[in-house]
């Protein structure tokens, strides 16, 4: 049984996002497959998400394909962000002033174009930034958005698949719950968004997704963590408003990393 809470924070409400997307793979399309389940599910159907969208990736968004299905994320009321510019899924820490930059602009036109406004948030590749990505970031209008918890599905291809899918979520809202407990995070429209990270591109997390709704709510409750009426977000500028409050303004004040990149990305910093 999880420690009795002395405050009174707000009940929480799932963000979901998803990195990496759009999938162009056809057929059995695992972002379609990720939509399909966000729209109808046993839960909450409608379920809003932000898509962290690569619109230029060679295999997804930059094809006919997959720029048709961001088109079918906006008109279906979930949020695009930023997440790469380039043709592969480049390191910004690892590109120079310029090539960052110049992917940054060339991503958000595109995200533009297809949303009708400039995106606002990002994430970085690897969920590697520094000083000066972060700037870099907030020089084109864009704020940077991590994670509280993530499936730690980023491996697509070969051994893809989760035997720890519950253990891991409550494992990491376990590690959140005393920032909620003693009102460390921010409410927003009277609950406490927590965000929660999956890749669209993974098969295995596409065919699975209806699971990981249910084992969100399973550990929430056996935390003793309360949820709102509505557990995920279903209007876009609610939940845009929310990830909003919860982006990293600071690189000095670095929140922990999902799974291994906070120690990894620690070797090289």
């Amino acid at each position: 049984m999880a420690d009795h809470c002395t405050s009174n924070p707000a009940p929480i409400r799932f963000l979901l996002s998803f990195d990496d997307g759009p999938s162009a793979v056809q057929p059995d399309n695992p972002t379609e497959k990720v939509l399909r389940t966000l729209q109808s599910n046993p839960y909450q159907n409608g379920i809003k998400a932000v898509f962290f969208a690569q619109p230029r990736a060679v295999n997804g968004g930059g094809t006919e394909f997959g720029r048709a299905l961001l088109k079918r994320e906006v008109e279906a009321g979930h949020l695009l962000a930023f997440h790469t510019g380039t043709p592969r899924h480049s390191n910004h820490r690892y590109l120079s002033e310029d090539e960052l930059k110049n992917s940054l602009e060339l991503g958000i036109a595109d995200l533009s174009a297809i949303m009708g406004a400039a995106p606002k948030l990002v994430r970085p590749p690897f969920w590697n930034y520094d000083a000066r990505t972060l700037d870099t970031y907030h020089r084109h209008g864009l704020q940077m958005l991590l994670t509280d918890l993530s499936a730690n599905d980023g491996i697509i291809y070969g051994i893809n698949f989760s035997l720890t899918k519950r253990r891991n979520m409550r494992k990491l809202l376990l590690a959140t719950r005393p920032k909620w407990c003693q009102n460390e995070m921010p409410a927003v429209d009277g609950v406490t968004p927590i965000v929660v990270t999956f890749h669209d591109i993974n098969p295995y997390t596409a065919n699975h997704m209806e699971e990981y709704l249910e084992i969100l709510l399973d550990v929430a409750k056996e935390l003793e963590i309360p949820v709102s009426e509505k557990p995920f977000y279903d209007d876009r500028d609610v939940l845009e408003r929310a990830a909003l409050a919860r982006v990293v303004k600071d690189a000095s004040n670095a929140p922990e990393l999902p799974g291994i990149w906070n120690w990894f990305w620690g070797l090289f910093r």
